[in-house]
């Protein structure tokens, strides 16, 4: 295990999360196949902004997390989105990248901005469109001899870390063998991950932080307009595709990915979508009269092994408590990215984690993992979920392909 002392950590006094939302995780090559994850992003930006009653000229920063680049315009996806939102053409935008984790290292480095750079206000979006991930070839640009060309799904190979020779689905099978967890568990655990987010659509949680897709057209005067079109026949996009009854027995009858515990159905869904939320500085919101939806406390971003790359989140938690004199029973609800089930459980068996505090509006296994926006769903969740419940601390936490995890203590500002 890495050793927490090496953690970089950070604590911020008084930064506060406003409000956030995030668009629909829609199942990959589905009705989001063909829209640009900027688009997806303008759209929870603007929804976002509004949301928090926040005009576009109180921002002061833009900051965007992505991973794949999806269209040939990506470079300027943080300028773009903060433009299409209407922030002002002298606010800086720049992006975020350290893969599972970028969302939650985008909310931390927006609140760095308000602490320590004046923002007053930061909008901050993590996007992702899986499907519009390339077929790349990157040794063509000085030609190619006869029969030697080589494109390759970007997507597929870039889930092989060749430091450790593992995918990440390896990963998650190494630690399955290292912590005893067997296939009937893993299924049972994503099992009740599709169940609790089949509880959560029903009870409005879920969709209280779904902002609905329909075709649309995004201006700004002086620029060329940019836009969200569906396919045809649909009409508007209210719901996560990938939510539906999975009972074990049926998640049983699915042949394993990677030769162990590991399937497509108790491995997260693979999805398009993008998270949005607005991060403020306490004078900011006192100056305003907001009502914050949580305070921004503290978080950690630490290395361990990258052919376990999937325990990141212990040392990251630990770290986190570790840096604010708190235990882990002080911790009210804790969200970790079920990037694969195995590996969730995993982090749970080793930080002796009571189950019934994690994940408990069901994770990525149901919901989806676009990968650059679900740090900022994992921390809009859980902040909302201490709101309903009047609950007083949570963390949101990821693994990080490559071995290393992240977290985020937030509190309930209420």
């Amino acid at each position: 295990m890495t050793r927490t002392s090496r953690a970089l950590t950070a604590s911020w006094p008084d930064a506060w999360l406003l409000d956030g939302c995030r668009t629909p995780f829609v199942d990959y090559a589905g009705a989001l196949a063909q829209v640009s994850p900027i688009d997806l992003a303008i759209k929870a930006a603007r929804e976002a902004l509004a949301r928090a009653a926040v005009a576009p000229d109180d921002i002061g920063t833009v900051v965007v997390g992505n991973m794949a680049q999806a269209s040939f315009d990506a470079y300027m996806t943080p300028r773009h989105v903060g433009l299409y939102a209407g922030v002002p053409i002298e606010v800086p935008a720049h992006m975020v990248q350290r893969v599972c984790g970028t969302g939650i290292e985008a909310i931390m480095q927006a609140a760095d901005a308000v602490t320590h750079r004046d923002a007053g206000a930061a909008l901050v979006v993590g996007t992702e469109s899986m499907s519009r991930n390339p077929i790349a070839a990157y040794t063509l640009r000085t030609g190619f001899r006869m029969g030697q060309a080589e494109f390759k799904d970007f997507l597929w190979e870039a889930l092989l870390d060749p430091s450790c020779g593992c995918t990440m689905g390896d990963t998650a099978e190494n630690l399955a063998r290292r912590y005893g967890i067997t296939r009937a568990e893993v299924d049972a655990f994503a099992a009740r991950s599709f169940a609790r987010a089949l509880a959560a659509q029903a009870d409005g949680f879920l969709p209280g932080e779904i902002a609905p897709l329909a075709s649309e057209t995004f201006s700004r005067e002086g620029f060329a307009d940019r836009a969200i079109r569906l396919p045809r026949g649909i009409e508007v996009i209210s719901a996560d595709s990938h939510v539906r009854p999975s009972p074990p027995e049926t998640l049983a009858r699915i042949k394993p990915a990677f030769g162990g515990v590991q399937t497509g159905g108790n491995s997260s869904a693979v999805v398009d979508g993008a998270a949005s939320g607005i991060v403020c500085s306490g004078a900011y919101a006192r100056d305003t009269s907001r009502t914050p939806l949580a305070r921004i406390v503290a978080g950690a971003a630490v290395g361990c092994p990258p052919e376990i790359m999937g325990i990141g989140p212990v040392p990251a938690i630990q770290a986190v408590l570790a840096a604010t004199g708190l235990r882990l029973a002080d911790i009210d609800r804790v969200e970790i990215n079920e990037a694969f089930g195995a590996q969730v459980m995993a982090c749970a068996r080793a930080l002796e984690l009571d189950e019934d505090r994690l994940n408990v509006n069901g994770g990525a296994i149901a919901i989806g993992h676009p990968l650059g926006a679900t740090g900022v769903r994992l921390s809009l969740t859980v902040a909302r979920e201490l709101r309903r419940r009047g609950l007083r601390r949570g963390i949101a936490s990821a693994c990080i392909g490559g071995g290393q995890g992240i977290a985020l203590l937030v509190e309930n500002a209420a």
